[in-house]
Parts: structure tokens; C-alpha cells; sequence
């Protein structure tokens, strides 16, 4: 059996510091999450479904029923399940596809938009706050490393 890691240069122990803020940051992400299932009345498949309709929401993204099983790695009968679930607790509606009336999309109600930003507007300010301390070249660096870990953690 092998030996944990052990940093032992002033590089290897600011890598060291890097992994275990990203392990902090993980815990506190799950904590936030369980605290919004919980209130929302949820499960953590349901809150991942709502967080990417949110977020490609706000890239101008359409989402099939399709793109929610492929991100959320579940079966067809599944997202169908879940889907179902979510338009009768009044968060998501099925509508036709704008450019392709034979398909359809999966769009986020303003009611569950609203209770969404109710429970993480405050954080998201808070995170706002934070990142406008850091110039934009600190800012690219940020990005790109999140970015890479993300690749790592989830490769697509």
C-alpha cells in the first residue's frame, strides 16, 4: 500500500494547499446542495437537472430531453421520469422545439427560476464579490484552472 503524498518543496506544498482548498470548496458546494434539495423538496438528481437548465439557460441554450440524460448520465426512461416529476412539482415545461416544431425542449418555470435565484442569489452576490478583487489576468487563471480540474474530475 502506498504512502499518501507528501509535499516536500515550497511548490509541491502551495499544490498541496491548492488540492485541499478544492476539497473544502467540493465540501461546501455539497453542503449548499443538500440544503437546497432539502428545502426544495428534491432529490440530487432533480437540483443537477435544474442547475443545467440554469446554466444553459443563461448561455441562450436550448435543452432536450435528450442533453438532460446525456449531462446527467441517466437513461431515457429515467430523464423521462424525472421530467415528468419536475413539470408536475411546477419546475420545468415541455415545449415544442423552436426551429423543429417535431422536437421537444425542457424550459425552467419562472416559478422554479425564482425559487432557484431565492436560494443561491445571496451566495452567487457573495461569489461576485469575491471575484471582482481579482484583475483579469487573475481572473483568466482562475478560469482556466477551474476549467481543467472540471476536464479532469468530468471528462466528456
Amino acid at each position: 500500500m502506498s504512502q499518501p503524498w507528501q509535499p516536500q518543496t515550497p511548490h509541491e506544498r502551495a499544490v498541496m494547499d491548492v488540492l485541499v482548498a478544492i476539497r473544502a470548496f467540493s465540501d461546501a458546494m455539497d453542503r449548499m446542495y443538500g440544503g437546497m434539495k432539502g428545502d426544495m423538496e428534491m432529490n440530487a438528481t432533480d437540483l443537477a437537472a435544474l442547475r443545467m437548465l440554469i446554466m444553459r439557460e443563461q448561455r441562450g441554450d436550448t435543452v432536450s430531453p435528450h442533453q438532460v440524460a446525456k449531462h446527467l448520465r441517466i437513461s431515457t426512461a429515467s430523464t423521462t421520469k424525472l421530467i415528468d416529476r419536475l413539470a408536475l412539482a411546477g419546475h420545468v415545461e415541455r415545449r415544442p422545439h423552436p426551429r423543429d416544431r417535431r422536437a421537444r425542449i425542457v424550459v425552467l418555470t419562472q416559478t422554479s427560476r425564482s425559487e432557484f435565484y431565492r436560494h443561491f442569489g445571496e451566495r452567487l452576490q457573495l461569489m461576485r464579490g469575491i471575484a471582482t478583487r481579482y484583475d483579469d489576468r487573475e481572473l483568466a487563471v482562475i478560469a482556466r484552472f477551474l476549467s481543467e480540474v472540471g476536464d479532469v474530475l468530468d471528462p466528456k
